[in-house]
């Protein structure tokens, strides 16, 4: 386990709320990892992207930042605009 992944785990059992802040900003950075993946993947600019799932590039930018929490829903469209499948799996939790 790395140094920030102990003080994480540490942290989270000392605080409900920093926990709970954690999983959903570490939620909202994977999906923003996926989509600018597959926005290179695809060699297009935010621009184009946005253009092509019907989104103004503005939340485009957002998704990629992790600003934005993004519902199945807007992964959907992404997913059907650039002919991917969308896949949502549970995994166990690590200690």
């Amino acid at each position: 386990m790395s140094k920030i992944d102990d003080y994480i785990a540490k942290r989270s059992k000392r605080s409900v709320s920093f926990s709970k802040e954690y999983k959903e900003d570490n939620q909202q950075l994977q999906v923003a990892v996926e989509v600018r993946d597959l926005r290179d993947k695809l060699g297009m600019t935010q621009r184009e992207f946005a253009k092509i799932v019907g989104k103004p590039q503005s939340t485009i930018a957002r998704i990629e930042s992790g600003k934005m929490n993004v519902s199945i829903n807007v992964l959907s469209e992404i997913a059907e605009a650039t002919n991917q499948k969308l896949t949502v799996r549970f995994e166990p939790v690590t200690a």
